[in-house]
This record gives C-alpha cells, sequence and structure tokens, in this order.
C-alpha cells in the first residue's frame, strides 16, 4: 500500500535537507528551512506523531538525504519462526533495528537476534529488500530499505531485553499480533515459503 502523503513530505524533506546542506543564499536557505517545516507538518497531520517530535528529528538530519536500512533476522526451529514482543506497543516482530554504523548487515542481524531474544546465530542468506513504503506498514518519518537475513540458530537461550518483553518460535498459522510498524504478515508468510528452499530468489522493492 503506498501512502502518497508520507512519500511527498519525505520527498520535500529530502529537497530541503539537500538545499540547507550546499546552499549559500540566505533566501534560499530561508526558502529550505520552510519547506522543512511543511514536510513535518504534513507528517504530523496524517499521522500520531507529535509536530515538535518530528521537526526535532527533521533539523537533526544533515547532509545528502538517504534512505536508513533496518535489517531483519529471519531464525527457524522445527518449521516456526523466531519473533521478539515489542515494550513499545506489546507487539511481535523479527529481531532487528536500524543498522549501526561500523558493522555490515549480517553483522548487525547477528547482533541484534542476541540483544533482543538471548538466541546466538550464524547468518546463513539474504532473502529479501524492501523499500519500506511499498509494504502496508504504519506511518514513519523515515524512509527506509528492509533488509531480510535468514540465520541459523547455534546456541544461546531465549531472554529479553530493554526493548523486548518475551520471546518465541511460532509456526505460520498461530502469528501472534505483528507489530506492523516493523514487520507484516505478508512478510512473514513469505519468509516462510523460503524456508527450507535451497535456491530462492531474492525478494526486492
Amino acid at each position: 500500500m503506498s501512502m502518497k502523503w508520507l512519500e511527498w513530505a519525505q520527498q520535500i524533506q529530502a529537497i530541503s535537507q539537500s538545499g540547507l546542506a550546499y546552499s549559500k543564499d540566505v533566501y534560499d536557505i530561508e526558502r529550505f528551512k520552510e519547506l522543512r517545516n511543511i514536510s513535518a507538518e504534513i507528517v504530523a497531520e496524517y499521522s500520531n506523531k507529535n509536530l515538535d517530535d518530528v521537526k526535532k528529528v527533521f533539523i537533526n538530519e544533515e547532509g545528502y538525504q538517504t534512505p536508513k536500512v533496518d535489517v531483519r533476522a529471519v531464525i527457524f526451529r522445527e518449521d516456526k519462526i523466531l519473533l521478539v514482543k515489542e515494550k513499545s506497543d506489546n507487539k511481535w516482530t523479527l529481531p532487528g533495528g536500524w543498522a549501526d554504523i561500523g558493522i555490515s548487515p549480517s553483522q548487525n542481524a547477528v547482533k541484534e537476534v542476541e540483544e533482543e531474544s538471548g538466541y546466538i546465530v550464524t547468518p546463513k542468506r539474504l532473502l529479501a529488500v524492501l523499500d519500506r513504503n511499498m509494504h502496508g506498514h504504519t506511518p514513519n518519518i523515515h524512509h527506509s530499505y528492509k533488509l531480510f537475513i535468514e540465520c541459523i540458530l547455534v546456541g544461546g537461550e531465549p531472554k529479553t531485553s530493554v526493548e523486548t518483553s518475551d520471546v518465541g518460535f511460532f509456526s505460520a498459522d498461530s502469528l501472534p499480533p505483528l507489530s506492523i510498524e516493523r514487520v507484516t504478515e505478508d512478510q512473514i508468510k513469505r519468509m516462510f515459503e523460503y524456508n527450507g528452499m535451497e535456491h530462492i530468489e531474492v525478494w526486492f522493492d
């Protein structure tokens, strides 16, 4: 599902951010600041975000605007998928989050799994690269790409974290309420389709 208002707001924000990074003319700078304010107002108007909070996020962004990267780990055990329960909304998702600077996508996946679930995994393969705006997620300030990386369970034991309140493995026909902010049912179902398949085409866009 495409939300045009969100796409427009993100595009306006990207234009304003680039303009503020490279413009020297004081009048152009004022215009780009006004564009940034307009984009923040659009996001606040059509989402549940507070306008001041949106403005703070936009003001902290500098330089040429590019999508953020969200890395999600896909782990199966006996045909059940590993999910963690987020404290922020009390719903379930694949372990993961924003990619950290200085480590690779697979290293991010491994780190997030251990931090959020207590399990130790090794990365196996890339399953999907998706544009968040194209897959029915709840609105988000950031335009982001989502990487789904299959990992193999090698150790550890379930434990919660500062971000998660529960950990569990679920079958395809008994999924708990999902955190649509982070993962959708269609994405989870596609991961189940890939489970056990040796040769797949990476799902993209």
